[in-house]
């Protein structure tokens, strides 16, 4: 294993994603970044599983575009993680702001503490690659927005975010495809039109186990306490929720 370190005190978001990429075309199957502050783009452009482990905050749009790179952040995440990805898997040890994996098209993205605005905004899937969202704390308004494939599971653990309810409103809204789980429960108010509370059959409770699982894997927490409480499953009413605006 070849292993590089880079330090990216007072690095440009351009040069830090070069001397990245640089280190990935020469062979680093593990690289460590040091002192992030606000660096942009970290992980795009890379279509190899390299570890990248990131010290700090990076900038918005960390793993845009992600085709392998297995990203772990050792802080927080800003806007756009996972903008369009592809492929590969994020570990965020703490919060992240808004519009968690817009797009998100593979892959996996696991998040320790909350998450802003429209998490899985427009998420997508093909045939057997079904990219997945996990958030340890609760969200913000507008999860699931246009989601049109996807897995996002939401816990709420609330003793690390201040009792918030697990979701803000408008949940769902525009969603045509895909699934979202709830630890606990949602109020009618708070769901868009588009979607439904639906049963928890044994395949979903098998998928919910399998994601909580790999959650304690990466934070340490108890499954059997998380897994103790019921699971509330949305799913949209439609694969066209606008159809009637158009003409046929």
């Amino acid at each position: 294993m070849k292993k590089v370190t880079i330090d990216a005190s007072g690095l440009s978001y351009h040069d830090l994603n070069q001397l990245i990429k640089n280190a990935a075309k020469g062979g680093a199957d593990d690289i460590e970044v040091a002192n992030l502050s606000g660096q942009r783009y970290i992980g795009s452009g890379i279509k190899k599983e390299v570890a990248l482990k990131l010290h700090g905050t990076p900038g918005s749009d960390l793993a845009a575009f992600n085709y392998g790179p297995r990203i772990e952040v050792f802080g927080c995440g800003q806007e756009a993680v996972g903008n369009t990805m592809n492929s590969g898997d994020i570990t965020i040890h703490g919060h992240c702001n808004d519009v968690l994996g817009i797009s998100m098209r593979g892959g996996s993205i696991f998040v320790r503490d909350y998450a802003g605005y429209r998490v899985g905004l427009h998420m997508k899937e093909y045939q057997d690659i079904v990219p997945t969202i996990v958030i340890g704390g609760p969200v913000g308004h507008f999860l699931g927005e246009y989601m049109a494939g996807g897995v996002i599971l939401v816990l709420g653990l609330n003793s690390r975010n201040g009792g918030s309810p697990i979701a803000g409103n408008f949940i769902g809204t525009g969603m045509h495809g895909g699934v979202i789980y709830l630890r606990g429960e949602v109020q009618p108010g708070q769901l868009g039109k588009e979607v439904s509370v639906t049963p928890m059959e044994e395949a979903d409770r098998q998928t919910v186990r399998q994601l909580v699982s790999q959650y304690c894997q990466r934070f340490g927490d108890n499954e059997t306490e998380i897994l103790a409480a019921e699971f509330t499953k949305l799913k949209p009413i439609s694969s066209r929720p606008y159809g009637q605006l158009y003409v046929s």
